[in-house]
């Protein structure tokens, strides 16, 4: 009996095991239902074959994974009313954004059964008619945010009895009416402006800036001013000495003096500030207005299209151009076609998103180059995500790589000006002012035949006539199997040529190149070569030395081949690592063949591939790697892979 009553406990709680790690089946396919009725533009990786949870794009379920508590799909391209008996099924949902896209129709009436609903975003939609009645039904709503849309009629009252509310953004719509007293202690950000609301702000609402307000016929309730104290019992004044009076005249003077001369200083002040303002460098600077819950006018208010973020077929990314704005961002460098950033959104995705400066081609021409740049695939390039175009941003996103460029890799803690500024560059970098890891000899050798597949890749685009334009070490980057991969193609082309002693001051730039908008791909050789002799001798294009001269990297690397000084070329660092000479001395001879000064004397990327992998068979064939691994304690090469995060 006791083996029984054993195994019975121990088929129960494997049932119980197997019915928590098992799919959500009727929110499963109560979202099944919602995606196959309702029109989208973007594709989803939503099957009845896979598991939804951990897997399908934009879904989040509760640690038992027994139930769907979030849904997160901004600015996937969904039009149309949103399906009857659909997303209302999932009863345990928490969160559901739906923002950005082009969803019309009334507010569903079925969305009454998501009583368990806390966030709710559905702004820069076409959604219209009156809001609901009564929001009692979601007593656990913390963030509500219904604006740019057309809703109509007037502001319930039954939102002051959301005890939880936070934050409520009902701007940009058609409300009417009177503005309800919501006197709710846990509201931090209301923002109500540009609708046709009347009457007086309601006092619980006055602590709010009156921006929130703008855009509407209401008032403020003012305070009665306090009586004068010179002003006797029967209404009569004190009576006053000439002395008193010519002092008061005296101090009015002075007064109306000191408001003038403020007035001036605040006039020029404001001139600076709108000045600055337009020349800003800091997207992230333009985040939100009215409570810190829309972007500003500048960015976008409007619902075209055009102006959201287009994303490339196969990215599962869910977010959009507001949810960039509200990131928390970081600058990681300042290249020389932008500045790029590092954005941690709300869900703990990380992007780089690059801001470019100078572009100077229209919409048409800059749209036909980044569908060029995201069609290319290949391991050793970077994929472009998605872009963004208006007239007065360019946007470009990516993929974050936790560990920096190779670059900062090589130059870490090098105490150069130059070095230092160059390793501000990187686009895609993740740590800074860290203490040098040294590459070993096979870590420089993927990273060289890396960067030259992608190169070569890139060069058979557009009928084998496409240009890279900017390469360099701060642009090189190692994906996942260790091997270099290419950033930061094709901007060159669109971007305002910059003067012959600028573009060549980083020292990548091949002495035909006077133009950067016309380079070719020889040039895009020569710079290959120079990244290959930056990983060979360790020292970056232009550098210093100890008496602050200034060295150009080719140029040293000559005279001191020409002098057959040779191993003085190589980094100190290699020379720990046996029967690597001949190999050393080959990539030299290869980085010498792409640098020559003539264009049509340098090789083409597909054969300095092949060049490039001969050297390693003569590794494998010649060298025993046992030996190698034996004679050196440093590790291999720094992990540099893309740093892992969740997409919802």
């Amino acid at each position: 009996m006791e083996v029984l009553y054993v195994l019975s406990w121990i088929c129960i709680l494997g049932l119980v095991l197997f019915q928590g790690n098992a799919d959500p089946v009727e929110d499963k396919q109560a979202l099944l239902d919602f995606v196959n009725k309702m029109p989208h533009s973007r594709a989803l990786n939503w099957n009845q074959t896979s598991p939804v949870c951990n897997n399908w794009t934009g879904v989040t379920c509760n640690a038992g994974g027994s139930r769907i508590i979030a849904v997160r799909l901004p600015g996937i391209g969904l039009h149309g009313p949103i399906p009857a008996n659909t997303i209302s099924r999932l009863s345990a949902l928490q969160v559901l954004s739906l923002r950005s896209n082009g969803i019309s129709g009334h507010f569903p009436s079925d969305f009454f059964n998501l009583r368990n609903l806390s966030f709710l975003y559905l702004q820069y939609n076409n959604l219209s008619g009156p809001l609901p009645v009564d929001f009692s039904v979601w007593r656990n709503l913390t963030i509500v945010n219904l604006s740019n849309n057309r809703f109509n009629q007037s502001i319930p009252s039954s939102l002051s009895n959301l005890t939880h509310l936070q934050a409520l953004d009902l701007a940009n719509n058609s409300l009417s009416g009177e503005i309800p007293d919501l006197n709710l202690p846990s509201l931090q950000q209301i923002n109500l402006s540009n609708n046709k609301l009347t009457g007086i702000v309601p006092k619980s609402l006055l602590r709010f800036p009156s921006l929130v307000f703008e855009g509407n016929n209401v008032s403020f309730e003012r305070i009665p001013p306090h009586p004068s104290p010179f002003v006797a019992p029967y209404g009569e004044p004190y009576p006053t000495s000439k002395k008193s009076r010519r002092l008061g005249e005296t101090a009015l003077l002075g007064i109306i003096i000191a408001c003038c001369i403020l007035a001036i200083v605040a006039l020029v002040f404001f001139v600076i500030v709108c000045c600055s303002r337009r020349k800003s460098e800091d997207l992230y600077s333009r985040k939100l207005q009215a409570g810190g819950m829309s972007p500003e006018k500048a960015v976008s208010r409007s619902q075209d299209a055009n102006n959201r973020l287009f994303f490339f077929e196969g990215c599962n990314y869910t977010f959009d151009l507001e949810d960039l704005l509200r990131a928390s961002a970081e600058v990681l460098g300042k290249g020389t076609y932008g500045i790029s950033y590092k954005a941690v959104l709300e869900d703990a995705t990380t992007v780089v998103v690059k801001r470019l400066k100078e572009v100077s081609v229209g919409k048409r021409e800059f749209e036909q180059q980044m569908e060029v740049v995201g069609s290319i695939r290949h391991p050793n390039v970077i994929e472009l995500k998605a872009y963004y175009y208006s007239k007065d941003e360019r946007l470009m996103v990516y993929d974050y790589y936790s560990q920096g460029s190779v670059s900062s890799i090589l130059h870490a803690g090098s105490s150069s000006a130059y070095v230092r500024f160059l390793n501000s560059t990187s686009a895609f970098a993740g740590k800074k002012g860290e203490t040098r890891t040294p590459l070993d000899w096979d870590a420089r050798m993927k990273i060289a035949i890396g960067a030259a597949r992608g190169i070569a890749r890139i060069h058979t685009e557009n009928g084998g006539k496409f240009v890279h334009g900017n390469i360099k070490s701060s642009n090189i980057f190692v994906n996942s199997q260790q091997y270099g991969s290419v950033s930061d193609l094709g901007l060159s082309t669109i971007m305002g040529a910059l003067a012959p002693p600028i573009s060549r001051a980083a020292g990548y730039r091949a002495p035909e190149v006077t133009d950067t908008r016309k380079a070719m791909q020889p040039s895009d050789v020569y710079s290959f070569g120079v990244v290959l002799l930056e990983l060979l001798t360790g020292k970056s294009p232009i550098h210093t030395t100890g008496g602050d001269e200034i060295i150009h990297l080719v140029r040293w690397v000559h005279s001191v081949v020409r002098e057959e000084w040779t191993a003085e070329v190589f980094d100190i660092e290699l020379m720990r690592y046996p029967n690597i000479e001949e190999e050393m001395v080959e990539m030299l001879q290869i980085a010498m063949t792409c640098v020559v000064r003539m264009p049509d004397q340098r090789p083409k990327m597909a054969d300095l591939v092949k060049m490039i992998e001969n050297v390693r068979a003569i590794e494998s064939e010649n060298r025993q790697s046992s030996g190698n691994r034996s004679e050196s304690s440093t590790p291999p090469a720094t992990t540099m892979g893309k740093e892992s995060h969740v997409s919802q």
